[in-house]
């Protein structure tokens, strides 16, 4: 957690690394932005490496985005390709957006993870690699038919060779730690070696390490000692005569915290119990990538969170619902599949009218799929995936940061509407990290409710009829069991309006039908803002929803260097659309769609506005590029710009 006491455009300098070393290089090259790509087997802790870098830039105050990107398989074979683990950290000191399209560095702990990776790597890069895990039968496990570090394959490359396997074992010789022990903490070798090399804190890692083997101190000794063996091997050897700095990012006043997606999710749904008093039960099953948010609000007990992981999806939305029921608010997690299985159960929260939040976490598909990479491709079965007319809210955060408040505003929702929500992350977001500014708990949404608590039957009878409705919301009440005269009945067959007995009603049937679509269309959504720098030049509309906010927003500041004017609008209220989304999509001659899917945004545009849409589909487990979407805008902006010309025949 850091505090940013305005615009803090330091020179770099950290403390506490002058513990290792009290000198540095001469030359200091000075960046204003850098990728870095932690890659290597899945058992060489990457995940693990990248994440604590990523923790020192936002301790130091940069801004940064990461793309954590690792096999689906528990144990992938060792040293093959299918069983590369990556972690990509972009930092800067000004606002980014994204994690980054090429890497910079290639740090690469072995030849699988050298020639998976090294196709993203631009000419001039910087390439890092384990030498010694370059031997002949590694290098065959992959195809290679001669040692690339020993040809010119990597003359494109500024390649740095490193034996940090023994470099590692060395440096632990005194430990007692066998070899193959001792060699699993060469990735602490390489982030120290990295952290010289950028002028990242050391203090904190050693302290993370201290803590994360509180139980084997050994361990969490022969890590720090091989942390800081990277560290000083970077400080003492002569094959690196440049260090580089990247100042903390000017960003608003605040107190800061690093984030990923499904964290603050967690936390968002904290808050919200907090704000509305109600008692939270998330009922879940484990799936990746959504699991993370069980284990995070597992640790929040004092806030009147419980955690109940059932033995299937269907029982975990239905612990979920019962609790609403009851007068708690309701939530559960998952990812596509699990969706599927709980669409029964979220038609049942339509039918009986109780807030219910719903998470899916979208993966790539069908069936099991790809379960770790990401995909937005449940669009269409979060609108239509149940029987019959059962509408619900659609709501999808754009980052890690904005689940926080994406949380709040589906629980905003359901409360006020008596309805389920789905809230629509993804694999990208739930992963990805970002810094947070921790808000002002005062500010954030009053989510109180009012319940049910005296007989409410238009007929003067004296009896609670359960779908009595608020004129303006069209929510029913909520009565919660157990109050003495509110005795009422629900379920899934057919309510009659108003008493809520079951009926076989036709004209009722079309009614109520009509009248659960007319509660989901009135629900009060903020409208659409447009990004247009150009006061209204732009003829081009690039509009996205979810995670593919920062790579449409990082290509439309390229378009826009190149003096082409280009419109930006995201979507968070994908059911109902802001009231003025037919307006913004009628103002421009051009509205381009980027999505991880087959065009299902673009289709239900089309749909509903009937305007000829522009969609680009990307569905390969992996986030949009703003490299590839600058080119697909500056295309469309030129075509839309040849269009508009004024032909004059003479």
């Amino acid at each position: 957690m850091s505090t940013i006491e305005g615009g803090n455009g330091g020179d770099g300098e950290v403390t506490g690394e002058q513990e290792l070393s009290a000198t540095r290089p001469t030359e200091v090259s000075r960046l204003d932005r850098v990728v870095i790509r932690f890659a290597g087997d899945s058992g060489d802790g990457m995940q693990l490496t990248g994440d604590r870098f990523t923790s020192e830039a936002a301790a130091f105050g940069n801004d940064l985005a990461t793309l954590p990107n690792y096999p689906a398989e528990i144990r992938a074979p060792q040293g093959t390709i299918p069983g590369v683990s990556s972690f990509q950290v972009h930092f800067a000191d000004y606002d980014i957006l994204t994690p980054g399209d090429r890497p910079d560095v290639l740090v690469a702990m072995n030849p699988a993870a050298l020639k998976a990776n090294l196709g993203d790597v631009p000419r001039g890069g910087m390439v890092i690699v384990n030498t010694d895990e370059f031997t002949k039968r590694n290098l065959s496990k992959v195809g290679y038919e001669a040692d690339p570090l020993g040809d010119d394959s990597l003359s494109a490359f500024e390649v740095y060779e490193v034996a940090m396997s023994t470099l590692t074992q060395g440096a632990l010789t005194d430990t007692g730690l066998g070899k193959k022990d001792a060699e699993r903490c060469k990735n602490m070798f390489a982030l120290g070696l990295l952290s010289w090399m950028y002028h990242r804190p050391t203090e904190g890692t050693e302290a993370f390490l201290r803590e994360k083997f509180a139980a084997k101190p050994p361990i969490a000794e022969a890590n720090i000692l091989a942390f800081r063996a990277g560290w000083n091997y970077g400080e003492t050897t002569e094959a690196f005569k440049t260090t580089f700095e990247v100042a903390p990012a000017k960003l608003p006043r605040g107190t800061y915290r690093q984030i990923t997606g499904n964290t603050a999710l967690a936390y968002g749904i904290v808050a919200a119990g907090q704000r509305s008093e109600l008692p939270v039960l998330l009922g879940t099953y484990p799936i990746t990538p959504a699991s993370d948010i069980l284990h995070e609000l597992s640790k929040h007990k004092n806030f009147g969170v419980l955690t109940f992981q059932a033995e299937d999806e269907i029982a975990g939305i239905g612990a979920a619902l019962g609790a609403s029921y009851g007068g708690a608010l309701g939530v559960t997690s998952t990812s596509g599949p699990g969706l599927a299985l709980k669409s029964e159960t979220v038609g049942l929260g339509v039918m009986i009218e109780l807030p219910l939040v719903v998470i899916d976490v979208q993966r790539g598909g069908p069936s099991t799929g790809l379960p770790t990479k990401t995909e937005q491709a449940d669009l269409l079965q979060a609108m239509y995936g149940r029987n019959s007319e059962s509408p619900v809210p659609i709501v999808a955060p754009c980052s890690p940061s904005d689940c926080f408040d994406a949380a709040l505003e589906a629980t905003r929702i359901a409360l006020t509407y008596r309805t389920p929500v789905l809230l629509l992350s993804d694999g990208a977001i739930a992963n990805g990290s970002e810094p947070w500014l921790i808000p002002d708990v005062t500010t954030l949404p009053d989510l109180r409710v009012s319940f049910a608590s005296e007989p409410n039957a238009a007929d003067g009878s004296g009896e609670f009829w359960p779908y009595v409705r608020d004129p303006e919301t069209l929510a029913r009440e909520w009565a919660v069991p157990g109050t003495a005269g509110l005795q009422h009945r629900v379920g899934g067959l057919e309510k009659a309006d108003g008493k809520g007995n079951i009926s076989y009603d036709p004209d009722n049937h079309d009614a109520m039908v009509r009248l659960r679509q007319a509660k989901i269309d009135g629900i009060d959504v903020p409208d659409l803002e447009v990004d247009d720098p150009s006061n209204g030049e732009a003829r081009v509309l690039a509009l996205g929803w979810g995670s593919t906010y920062g790579p449409i927003g990082a290509a439309c500041r390229r378009v826009r260097g190149k003096g082409v004017p280009i419109a930006q609008a995201h979507l968070r209220h994908l059911n109902p659309f802001p009231a003025n989304l037919g307006e913004v999509l009628a103002a421009y001659d051009t509205v381009v769609v980027p999505e991880m899917n087959m065009g299902q945004l673009a289709a239900l545009l089309r749909a509903k506005y009937l305007v000829d849409v522009h969609s680009h589909t990307k569905i390969a487990g992996l986030p949009f590029k703003a490299e590839e979407l600058e080119h697909v805008f500056t295309d469309i902006t030129d075509r839309t710009s040849g269009a508009n010309k004024e032909v004059v025949v003479k």
